[in-house]
């Protein structure tokens, strides 16, 4: 019998779910905020194809590579607070991503239990969860409450799974970044990456591990893959 893609995931009884591109579809308003703070830097707007193709963490060195030099720290605190102020005013035409919160609710039922981890600041994505109702589905929502030295989220998601006594090896991080698959990696959890967010399918697939296309997609792979343990 060929080999599932999903096998190695026959185990996951918990879910991590990212927030931004991947449970919140606001791939919209992070465009339009980084063409806002990079236009008095020169920088040309670019589309969201292109942004898929090269945007990375170091959320630094991302971002100077793309306006072609350093960025000094003011610039850097400036540029910031520039793209939370264009973004926030973008929310509110923001919506859930297709599926949600009803893919939440399947797992639940299926026997999963799911948390939240965000990089987005732990105040804006916890007051962002309550607003959209979906608290009761989570066993915990952090998001980022301190900047880690390689701005990762593997630092955060130890510190996550810790506080939950949760065993990594049982875990799955849904996320829509190449760093998501990283920090499940360095964490001991596994990684299920969807193609939906701020990073192009292909550069999802060069992390190895498996890509489908939205949070629905992942859900049922995973009690696909449980029923058929």
């Amino acid at each position: 019998m060929a080999e599932n893609r999903f096998d190695h995931l026959s185990g996951v009884r918990h879910i991590v779910w990212d927030w931004n591109g991947t449970l919140l579809d606001d791939n919209h308003a992070n465009l339009t905020a980084l063409n806002r703070v990079c236009e008095p830097f020169g920088r040309a707007p670019v589309d969201l194809d292109y942004w898929r193709t090269v945007f990375r963490r170091p959320l630094l060195d991302c971002y100077e590579d793309h306006l072609g030099r350093p960025l000094a720290k003011e610039e850097w605190e400036h540029l910031n607070t520039e793209y939370d102020r264009h973004y926030r005013s973008l929310l509110p035409g923001c919506a859930l991503a297709e599926g949600v919160p009803g893919v939440l609710s399947g797992w639940a039922t299926a026997g999963g239990s799911q948390s939240l981890l965000s990089m987005a600041s732990h105040r804006h994505v916890t007051g962002l969860v309550a607003d959209f109702g979906l608290e009761p589905h989570f066993t915990r929502v952090d998001g980022r409450k301190y900047d880690a030295a390689d701005d990762s989220k593997a630092e955060h998601l130890v510190h996550h799974l810790a506080e939950q006594g949760i065993d990594p090896s049982t875990v799955v991080l849904v996320g829509d970044i190449d760093d998501d698959a990283r920090a499940a990696r360095e964490a001991g959890a596994h990684a299920l990456l969807v193609a939906s967010g701020m990073m192009s399918r292909e550069r999802l697939e060069a992390t190895g591990g498996p890509v489908v296309g939205s949070p629905v997609e992942a859900v049922a792979a995973l009690t696909g893959v449980r029923s058929a343990a």
